[in-house]
């Protein structure tokens, strides 16, 4: 679990987050992460009532890579 956040949603065993806890991850505005996700940067997952969730398996590779990126 990512810095103990808190949330109900999961899908596949996969935790959902919410666009204001990517952001906090990311240390960007909610706004910038939907942005991501109408760039196609990050998958989002629409819920019935259309919010976007964000698969933290994802995130954490996203992050993983992005480390990569940096190190080279």
């Amino acid at each position: 679990m990512l810095g103990g956040m808190a949330t109900k949603h999961e899908i596949d065993g996969d935790r959902l987050l919410t666009p204001g806890e990517v952001a906090q991850l990311f240390r960007v505005d909610p706004k910038t992460v939907t942005r991501w996700a109408k760039s196609g940067r990050l998958s989002s997952i629409r819920t019935l009532g259309g919010h976007r969730r964000y698969r933290e398996s994802e995130l954490i590779a996203a992050m993983n890579a992005n480390a990569e990126e940096r190190t080279r």
